[in-house]
């Protein structure tokens, strides 16, 4: 039977190609372009989908995130990313983080507690497994389907994540003839 770390770093496996292609499609001198005006800006959305797989280094190694910490607790803050390169190099980079904290931890671990603080007081406690399932995996998924979105309307190809998309119809691996076989088998 497979371990929690072990499901999680498969998980993360499957999900970062994905996450990647989106990423490599950011275009660069639009970081402060947004659909509307309650939404994120660009850039601030593909900063937060390069780091993200980067939380489960912080639910894994630490025992909460304060949003707003007491003086002199130190302040969580993402990268600062100022063009595709350093974008694609945070996003490989947290994917580093996430897989060596699973690969240092164990499953009795991730049945402990995590909490969100804001200035000292407890928003949120659940077992660490939870944590990085909805927010880190499931919160990387929303995060990636608003990328997918601010692409289309930036008329910018939409890549594969888990089907073909109007602008790819072979996923990738693929070639037209073992999406032939596939339509005949």
């Amino acid at each position: 039977m497979a371990t929690m770390t072990e499901l999680f770093l498969a998980e993360i496996d499957r999900e970062a190609p994905a996450t990647r292609r989106a990423l490599e499609r950011v275009p660069e001198g639009r970081d402060d372009w947004k659909p509307h005006q309650k939404s994120m800006e660009l850039g601030r959305l593909a900063g937060l989908l390069a780091g993200i797989f980067g939380w489960v280094d912080l639910v894994v190694n630490r025992d909460y995130l304060d949003f707003n910490p007491p003086a002199g607790e130190p302040r969580y803050s993402p990268p600062q990313i100022r063009n595709r390169q350093e974008l694609l190099a945070a996003f490989d980079q947290s994917i580093i983080q996430a897989k060596k904290a699973l690969e240092g931890t164990n499953d009795e671990h991730l049945l402990t507690p995590w909490q969100y603080r804001n200035a000292g007081q407890v928003i949120s406690e659940q077992p660490r497994h939870i944590v990085i399932r909805d927010g880190v995996i499931n919160h990387m998924a929303h995060h990636r389907g608003q990328m997918t979105v601010y692409l289309r309307l930036l008329e910018i190809p939409v890549p594969v994540v888990y089907g073909p998309t109007a602008n790819e119809q072979i996923m990738p691996g693929e070639t037209p003839q073992t999406q032939e076989k596939a339509k005949t088998a």
